[in-house]
């Protein structure tokens, strides 16, 4: 992101953010890239927004026994405290912070989702 100082633009690393590595669904992650595609979005953004709608409902109903066998490795940022209220969502139900990522996707809102211009933001 850019914040205005003195008068100038300088570029600053967004904080509230943190890198986090999981194993994701490779035909959950192909379906995200091409809604992400199509709505000018990223990837971790519309994978936010079903976090967020999970967390507020507090409730997940997950078969660990019908876990994806096609599990790839996934890097990317999140927001760091909605990253923190996840790991400790998963811990209490008991699931792993990637299969909460993979049912989230149920719950994705493209409308709440941050543009792909996001991060290019000025403050």
């Amino acid at each position: 992101m850019w914040k205005s100082v003195n008068g100038s633009l300088v570029h600053t690393t967004d904080v509230s953010r943190v890198k986090f590595r999981t194993n994701i669904s490779k035909a959950i992650l192909e379906e995200l890239n091409n809604l992400a595609a199509e709505h000018n979005t990223h990837v971790n953004y519309l994978i936010e927004t079903g976090l967020e709608e999970v967390l507020s409902k507090g409730v997940i109903t997950y078969n660990k026994a019908l876990r994806p066998k096609d599990r790839t490795q996934y890097k990317t940022t999140y927001d760091k405290d909605l990253l923190e209220n996840v790991k400790e969502f998963a811990k209490e139900h008991k699931l792993k912070i990637n299969d909460v990522i993979e049912y989230s996707v149920e719950f994705v809102n493209i409308d709440k989702s941050k543009k792909r211009d996001h991060k290019h933001r000025t403050e």
